[in-house]
């Protein structure tokens, strides 16, 4: 199952979110040897201070994570033009409340390798890809913006992932980082969902009960 996890839902989600630190540890300083915040084993930065929300994957019954990733409004703080400013014209005007950046995106591939044994890691991906394409669309995105390695094209690619690269930039690592903005429509949706032969939504958005209009929070307010 697909969660979109927001700052007063933290608490109920505490193993998943610790789990997904210390994936990024493995996945992002173990394996990959980015130089970013680490905390014994956890992997965490200052964005992670913001309230951001959290797309997480994992078993029905909650308690093992399968991927993750970061989503932020453009309105606040990012990345994107904290650290990763190089990587896209200055013509670009990419802050507006319809674009989120979208960051740390891994999955733990042992986790996925002894519940889904028939599942590659490219089709892990991808399914992240198509879940994180369906919340978006849900909640009122329009575009995702991601820095990425530029081999990491091939894997948006499979996904039916629409991508326009913006622009990308050497100095941040042993590969060029690449800065693209993501379409988030019905119509990459569906595109998406027919590449990757999958029909039914992997991400439910969750029902609250109709007691009043206002008692249902408002999802992914910056």
């Amino acid at each position: 199952m697909y969660l979109l996890v927001q700052a007063n839902e933290y608490h109920k989600y505490t193993e998943l979110l610790d789990q997904s630190f210390r994936l990024r540890k493995r996945v992002f300083v173990d394996r990959l040897g980015w130089r970013v915040s680490v905390s014994g084993h956890l992997e965490r930065d200052l964005y992670d201070d913001l309230h951001p929300a959290y797309l997480l994957w994992c078993d029905d019954e909650r308690e093992q994570l399968y991927g993750s990733v970061r989503l932020m409004p453009t309105t606040g703080p990012t990345l994107l033009y904290d650290v990763f400013r190089e990587t896209f014209p200055e013509a670009c005007d990419l802050i507006a409340p319809g674009i989120w950046e979208g960051t740390r995106m891994c999955i733990d591939g042992d986790a996925i390798g002894e519940d889904f044994p028939d599942m590659q890691s490219d089709r892990a991906f991808c399914l992240l890809l198509l879940a994180l394409c369906e919340a978006a669309l849900a909640n009122g995105i329009s575009t995702m913006i991601s820095n990425y390695e530029p081999h990491m094209r091939r894997v948006y690619r499979q996904a039916g992932a629409e991508l326009d690269e913006l622009g990308r930039s050497d100095g941040y690592g042993r590969f060029p980082v690449c800065c693209g903005a993501f379409e988030v429509s019905h119509r990459v949706l569906a595109a998406m969902r027919s590449k990757l032969q999958v029909d039914e939504p992997l991400y439910r958005r969750p029902v609250f009960p109709s007691r009043t209009a206002s008692a249902a929070p408002a999802l992914l307010s910056a």
